[in-house]
């Protein structure tokens, strides 16, 4: 009988294991050290390892949609919005770094593998910062001729970047509530109509 506490701890080693080695360079045999179960183990809850590697996504993306959408409910103001967005990203992948890697890496060099994938969690997570800045040019409070899908786009290559430089060794000692408050003036700069 499969187990979800075995399934979550394969998809945490994972995580990690992508993340040190890459998703091409990855064993299925280094997934299940790591995870410290047998190597036919794995074969029992993923079919390879392209479908562990969208088991990561969508169960760690999953989490990050959840936790946002739970936030943002509780808010009106599509400024206060963005800010939650940002910084509720920022603190997630400051502290997950193996996610944070993932995300980066694999986004990337898997590109061809993962574009199917990321018409549905992905796209669901990045469809959240579109959403608010709709809102914001439905309010009048953002600029009409932005366009949600470049300003997400944007946005988000920003957070994955202010991602990256944490935990690559570089000299990027800001700290999340630094960083937050100056991606949301930068971005807000940007969309909020200019007499507001």
């Amino acid at each position: 009988m499969k187990s979800p506490d075995k399934h979550r701890k394969i998809i945490r080693a994972a995580t990690k294991v992508f993340a040190k080695k890459g998703f091409f360079n990855a064993r299925i045999s280094d997934i299940a050290k790591e995870a410290k179960v047998a190597d036919g183990t794995i074969y029992l809850y993923f079919n390879n390892k392209f479908d562990i590697l969208l088991s990561v996504f969508e169960q760690e993306i999953g989490k990050l949609i959840e936790q946002v959408i739970l936030l943002l409910g509780k808010e009106e103001d599509p400024q206060v919005k963005l800010q939650i967005f940002i910084t509720n990203h920022l603190e997630e992948m400051k502290k997950n770094r193996y996610l944070a890697e993932v995300i980066h890496i694999e986004l990337r060099q898997t590109s061809k593998l993962i574009r199917e994938y990321r018409k549905n969690t992905f796209n669901e997570y990045l469809s959240i910062i579109t959403r608010i800045v709709e809102q914001g040019q439905e309010a009048g409070i953002f600029r009409k001729e932005i366009h949600p899908q470049i300003a997400r786009q944007i946005i988000f290559g920003s957070l994955d970047e202010i991602s990256r430089c944490w935990h690559v060794g570089s000299d990027c000692s800001f700290t999340t509530e630094e960083v937050s408050w100056q991606l949301t003036s930068l971005f807000q700069s940007g969309l909020l109509v200019s007499n507001r």
